[in-house]
């Protein structure tokens, strides 16, 4: 395993002063999957202040000092040290009731989550894996270390890591690991929601549908408003799957984008709530877009999440079914009321929708590539989209005779519907002449 030279720097240094220093956890499980890893965490026999003593000529990051952990500032990044230690006495789904420091590696490695996270390296000692993780890497196999009903129950937040190492690292959970996922779901309740948010973002990035659909009982605990969506029937000609099992499919074919991916997991949620029949049984969802963005705007300020981008992904569910057509004028009016990078996104969440109905969509397959290279067409002729790309402004209306207040905005909005409508050019004196007229 190849360790950065501050990494380095720090093993040596506690192992010259007579301690045991290894890199621990997911460095090296993404170094064995061939990835380069993102952060080293570092544990040690060497007590905390040990551990200070011994860095004290560099700045030092003390905030988790009385569970062991102290972080050392190289070069503007902090490499944590946590002394090797044992838990135990969990009362809330997350938090030890002590902590123990003990000077033996497989003791800390033991009260770790799954057997792929459960392993260390120093250039010294080789690789230290007591419980089978690299073999487990090897099979493809997720497992818990010990058993899986103690890992649930001590921090409730594995369960989802379990669903994402699954899907990030194309692992199986083992039968006990998975069942226990499944049966302890119900303590996704008891935790932060700004953990669970955190834990959400990293998964349906690269999630995909059948691993959505596999996993259902966990997603759907951690938003509940997702599981009235199974097995959820259209009765529609226009889709052959249940609700969830469409939604699934859209968030598989979108880009992974926050926002877009938000959007396409959320965008049908209202439609259980406004679900009607008419009299051949024919399901409707009328207002289901409005329903969804109202509840996917709850959702997500209930997770604590950014208010841009909740504000996005409300956007984006809330006019997914507003419908694009190939023609310039309008688009033009989109892209000046919506803004160039809505517009993209809007256009990537509908063809995601209307691609995984199971049926023929709504539009012709080549419509969505029209539509985009269309986009592009009207920005690279710099188009005139808002009132701000007018060659002329208020200064120059008020100039000519317009008193400032609502009747300048409202002439401003009118000269560039008029060049969005390609009725007049977009040049001062074409504009000032129809201002006056209009004045």
């Amino acid at each position: 395993m190849k360790l950065p030279e501050n990494v380095l720097v720090c093993i040596r240094t506690l192992e010259n002063a007579g301690h045991q220093c290894y890199a621990v956890g997911g460095c090296v499980r993404d170094s064995l999957l061939g990835r380069t890893p993102t952060d080293y965490d570092l544990c040690t026999d060497a007590l905390p202040e040990e551990t200070v003593a011994l860095f004290s000529d560099h700045t030092l990051v003390r905030a988790g000092e009385k569970h062991g952990t102290i972080g050392v500032v190289m070069d503007g990044q902090v490499y944590e040290i946590t002394t090797f230690r044992t838990e135990g006495g969990y009362t809330d789904s997350r938090h030890p009731g002590w902590v123990r420091f003990v000077p033996d590696l497989r003791e800390d490695l033991k009260r770790r989550d799954f057997t792929v996270n459960a392993m260390a390296y120093s250039p010294t000692q080789g690789y230290i894996d007591p419980f089978g993780g690299a073999q487990d890497l090897q099979n493809g196999v997720l497992r818990t270390v010990g058993d899986p009903t103690d890992r649930f129950t001590e921090d409730a937040l594995r369960i989802l890591r379990g669903v994402r190492f699954s899907v990030r690292f194309g692992l199986e959970p083992e039968f006990a690991t998975e069942k226990s996922m499944q049966q302890l779901c119900p303590l996704l309740d008891s935790l932060a929601r700004e953990r669970v948010f955190d834990e959400l973002c990293k998964l349906i990035l690269s999630i995909n549908a059948r691993q959505i659909l596999r996993f259902a009982p966990v997603l759907c605990r951690a938003i509940p408003q997702l599981a009235p969506c199974r097995d959820f029937c259209q009765h529609s000609p226009h889709h052959a799957y249940d609700v969830l099992t469409h939604t699934a499919y859209v968030v598989e074919n979108t880009a992974p984008v926050l926002p877009l991916r938000w959007a396409a997991l959320l965008h049908d949620i209202g439609k259980p709530q406004v679900f009607t029949q008419d009299e051949n049984s024919r399901g409707h969802f009328y207002g289901h877009a409005a329903a969804g963005a109202q509840m996917a705007s709850e959702i997500l300020q209930t997770l604590r999440a950014p208010t841009a981008l909740r504000e996005k992904v409300v956007f984006l569910i809330q006019h997914h079914m507003t419908p694009f057509s190939p023609d310039k004028k309008l688009l033009r009016r989109r892209l000046g009321k919506y803004g160039v990078e809505n517009c993209r996104l809007l256009l990537q969440l509908q063809k995601a929708d209307d691609r995984a109905k199971g049926v023929p969509g709504d539009n012709d397959p080549e419509f969505f590539s029209l539509m985009e290279e269309l986009l592009e067409q009207v920005l690279r002729e710099d188009a005139c989209l808002t009132v701000r790309d007018l060659d002329v402004d208020g200064k120059d209306l008020i100039a000519i005779g317009f008193a400032p207040g609502k009747q300048l905005g409202q002439m401003l909005e009118r000269l560039l519907e008029l060049v969005q409508q390609e009725e007049l050019p977009n040049e001062k004196a074409a504009l000032l002449a129809a201002a006056k007229e209009e004045l």
